[in-house]
């Protein structure tokens, strides 16, 4: 970890969780000087080693306010973070299995594909969904921002859908040979369109309050003491409870699935364990240093003493699940994931749709994607190297189990 501070031009530090400041990329820095001139910012700014340039704040950047909430420091995905589940199967028990529609791991990934909307993708008809029925319930708390009241019924045919980008779904083997599942997907629709409201509102304030945060850093603030403050926190928590719906309704499919076949193909009775479903976008009132401030995690999970979370890699490569230290100086805070270092386009420009299939298949991995022409944007060689990402927060986190992607679902 180093530091960077200039007392004449920053109000506060930026504590990096990287070996040299020339392993920070030139637009996350500025992003992090801009953060660091903030007039309301607690201590200090936390880069977390998987940090990379995002929109006003770097992706994997940790902030703590005062009586403040930034909409683009949580980020559009608000909620977005990862489930997990382990279970008591030996993938070389069901990898020779063969089916009508494949191997037993490809039987299983199509029907997941049949069954889980990835993509653009969203249900033909309403689903259940517990939180966007409480939200009805509570309308007054909402009922204001008119703009978004469509987003509620709307979310009835997202909930249970991954969505595309990085979101995923996977099929893994830790290093004792059992078989896990992880899904990484957010909000939907619903958080972008909470962020995108907010952030727009909040401008308007700041212009009208001759705020002394420059519009072009894209970090514009709500008091959480104003309406619009109060707003943004009821809407960015039901975002966050929609995000963690939709991962649980995922899984219940995926777990539902992989029954349904090993069930049927095999005598092992299959049994889960283990579940983990965490946020790594969003804000929460928490104590640090002795005082309650609005802790800002995009792209970054809590990693409070003893606490578990999944740091997954990119595509073919590692993830992790993890404990937390607890350490102050991130704010309890980790890396989320590996983190890009090559941007989508940037990441078609340098590799090839043969090129990333064949790495996969030299891997053993079996990818679920209906259309392969934008795959090389989340080629693993796209991404930062996950082990380099552990090796930078020893003081962190603690790994708890290692797993390796035997079959993937993309968008």
């Amino acid at each position: 970890m180093f530091v960077m501070y200039q007392p004449d031009n920053m109000k506060v530090p930026v504590k990096v969780w990287l070996k040299e400041e020339s392993d920070l990329e030139k637009g996350c820095m500025e992003q992090a000087y801009h953060l660091s001139r903030l007039p309301f910012l607690h201590k200090w700014v936390s880069l977390m080693p998987d940090t990379h340039t995002g929109m006003g704040m770097p992706i994997g950047g940790v902030i703590a306010a005062e009586d403040v909430v930034i909409p683009n420091a949580v980020g559009v995905d608000i909620g977005c973070g990862m489930a997990y589940t382990e279970t008591n199967i030996k993938v070389e028990d069901i990898r020779g299995v063969m089916t009508g529609n494949g191997s037993l791991l490809q039987a299983i990934i199509g029907d997941i594909m049949r069954n889980i909307p990835v993509g653009f993708g969203h249900h033909k008809t309403v689903m259940p969904c517990y939180t966007l029925d409480m939200a009805f319930e509570e309308m007054e708390k909402y009922e204001e921002d008119a703009e978004l009241l469509g987003q509620l019924e709307a979310g009835y045919f997202q909930i249970g859908t991954l969505g595309g980008g990085n979101h995923f779904i996977e099929l893994q083997e830790d290093d004792d040979g059992y078989l896990a599942v992880m899904i990484h997907s957010g909000s939907r629709h619903f958080g972008k369109s909470v962020c995108d409201y907010f952030h727009y509102k909040a401008r308007q304030l700041n212009q009208k309050w001759f705020s002394a945060v420059p519009d072009e850093y894209r970090l514009a603030f709500l008091p959480v003491d104003t309406k619009e403050g109060a707003h943004y926190l009821n809407w960015m928590q039901l975002s966050m409870d929609f995000a963690k719906e939709n991962r649980e309704k995922m899984m219940l499919a995926v777990k539902a699935i992989l029954e349904k076949w090993i069930g049927k193909y095999t005598d092992l009775t299959l049994e889960f364990s283990g579940d983990i479903n965490c946020h790594h976008n969003y804000a929460a009132l928490e104590n640090h240093y002795g005082e309650n401030v609005w802790v800002h995690r995009k792209g970054a999970v809590r990693a409070r003493n003893g606490e578990l979370a999944v740091i997954p890699g990119a595509m073919g490569s590692y993830s992790y699940v993890v404990m937390g230290k607890g350490n102050p100086e991130s704010f309890c805070s980790s890396s989320h994931g590996a983190g890009r270092q090559y941007s989508r386009k940037g990441a078609m420009a340098a590799f090839t749709c043969e090129e990333v299939m064949l790495d996969l298949q030299k891997q053993g991995v079996i990818l679920g994607k209906k259309g392969k022409a934008d795959v090389a944007e989340e080629s693993r060689f796209a991404y930062k190297n996950i082990e380099d990402v552990m090796d930078n927060q020893t003081d962190l986190v603690v790994p708890v189990k290692r797993l390796k992607t035997i079959g993937v679902i993309k968008g």
